[in-house]
């Protein structure tokens, strides 16, 4: 008897229907799966036969073949378990049902139990897509597949448990989910509060800028004079994410197997700091199977890439279209796979090899060739995508003795979050959401200028030599100092300000 269950596979962040045809047939005993399947799903052959006897059901001893269809779409990872597992149980007439209008995903342990599955959140936005109303997933998933409306889910502990719901005997109750979506505090070693930064206002204050906009933003200074301790401060200073942003975020993670057990929903910023050793891969996503990178687990949020220079010319190069383009491309033989990317940029360096070329309290010991050889690790095609350049000095014994708090993050994030929100209403209808985005379109109707700013701009174009991309990155900032503050027009002192921001010669 043929048996027809569906089951899906994720391509990049998007599920692709997967159907399993089970058909057994007289001959000798085997098991034979075909339709371009991995090494994992290979060895599903023997965790599924061992999944059925230990689950009270009568393993057939004849000839099985398995189709997963369609044949050229490559299949991998151990989440067609279940789907094969039910198609033998149906096939061999152990278990009667209408599969048409059933999703089966999960991964068997021999005794039948499910284990969890990653990917299963674009698995389940597939099946709503596709109308299909009931979604069997494991137990430990369900709150995951929860996240979207009009699904029913069927929290599945174990095959022998399935079996019985599908016989009638002891019916599953589907997964309700509990409330709205929470956000808890922001968590992570990373977490540091800038009320507890001494001095730095000027770089604290650079910060609030490049979070309120977007922007891209490099730190310059010795060591130990709190770079790092800056950067960390970005989760409790940026909006929190609407829905549709922690969705977007959970599926990466989901897809990436690095989702917590005990959070189906991400609903912080994500923040990432790969060390400087990382390929190119590791940062931009690939491997046989294309896996998403860092700096599509820096979605929606900040990736922070310390001691800038250390890393790889190429692993760096390859940043310069994702800053652009907000995804990034991925071709393999097989395909071409498209992951989200849009992200903050924060980095931190130091001046020179030594780290104090320019400190007023330490002498530099490096030679103006070592300077000059040591910036020029990072090109200038790529620092002209920062829009911030943010000078971090030594801090004096004054500020750090002084026993008296800073203003805290949640004061700076209001702002923050209230100058977002005045750019959501200005471009909403469009696929922006924050100023850095901003095409010249955008920056031609958002950006006008009376004389005296068009006066000042002028000038700072000649001085400074800025490119047309310079030109367009200094507006950006001055709309949002000017949403900061807030005010309607970008006036003379906000242009300023953002003048302030642009790098300068060091050596």
């Amino acid at each position: 008897m043929l048996a027809k269950v569906a089951s899906c596979a994720v391509i990049g962040l998007q599920g692709v229907r997967v159907e399993v045809e089970v058909d057994i047939s007289s001959g000798l005993p085997s098991l034979t799966i075909v339709g371009l399947p991995d090494t994992a799903v290979q060895e599903a052959r023997e965790r599924v036969r061992a999944a059925i006897k230990n689950s009270g059901c009568a393993f057939p001893m004849k000839r099985i073949t398995v189709n997963l269809a369609p044949a050229a779409l490559r299949k991998e990872g151990p989440s067609y378990d279940l789907p094969i597992a039910m198609g033998i149980l149906l096939s061999s007439e152990q278990v009667t049902a209408d599969a048409s209008q059933m999703f089966f995903l999960g991964e068997l342990s021999l005794d039948g139990t499910l284990r969890r599955t990653r990917g299963i959140l674009p698995m389940a936005a597939l099946a709503k897509d596709l109308g299909i109303s009931t979604v069997f997933v494991p137990a430990c998933d369900a709150k995951e597949a929860s996240l979207l409306d009009g699904l029913q889910i069927i929290p599945v502990g174990s095959l022998a448990q399935l079996v019985s719901h599908l016989r009638g005997e002891m019916p599953i109750a589907p997964y309700v989910p509990q409330g709205d979506v929470e956000y808890g505090p922001v968590q992570g070693w990373h977490v540091t509060d800038l009320c507890h930064i001494k001095g730095q206002e000027h770089v604290k204050r650079a910060l609030e800028v490049a979070a309120a906009g977007g922007h891209n933003l490099l730190m310059v200074g010795p060591p130990g004079s709190g770079k790092t301790l800056l950067a960390r401060s970005l989760p409790l200073v940026l909006p929190k994410m609407d829905v549709q942003e922690c969705l977007d975020v959970t599926k990466v993670y989901s897809v990436s197997g690095l989702l917590p057990s005990d959070t189906p929903l991400i609903t912080q910023r994500p923040f990432r700091s790969p060390h400087y050793t990382i390929s190119s891969a590791g940062l931009v996503g690939g491997g046989r199977w294309p896996t998403p990178g860092e700096i599509s687990l820096s979605h929606h949020g900040v990736l922070f890439l310390d001691e800038f220079p250390e890393f790889g010319r190429t692993v760096l190069e390859v940043l310069r279209q994702p800053l652009e383009d907000k995804v990034v491309t991925i071709s393999r033989a097989q395909g071409t796979i498209t992951f989200p990317a849009n992200f903050m940029l924060v980095a931190a360096m130091n001046p020179c090899p030594c780290g104090y070329y320019g400190d007023t309290a330490k002498g530099c010991r490096c030679s103006p060739t070592d300077v000059s050889r040591y910036q020029r690790r990072v090109s200038g095609p790529l620092l002209d995508r920062f829009d911030i350049f943010a000078e971090v000095p030594r801090v004096e014994y004054e500020k750090l003795a002084d026993d008296r708090l800073g203003e805290p993050s949640e004061n700076v994030r209001v702002r923050v979050g209230a100058a977002r929100e005045r750019q959501w209403k200005r471009f909403a209808g469009n696929a922006i959401s924050c100023n850095a985005e901003m095409t010249p379109v955008e920056v031609r109707e958002a950006c006008r200028l009376d004389e005296e700013s068009q006066s000042l701009l002028r000038s700072a174009t000649k001085q400074l030599s800025l490119s047309a991309r310079g030109f367009h990155r200094l507006l950006k900032i001055a709309r949002t100092i000017a949403d900061l503050e807030p005010c309607e027009n970008i006036r003379v002192y906000h242009l300023a300000e953002a003048i302030q921001y642009r790098p300068k010669i060091l050596v």
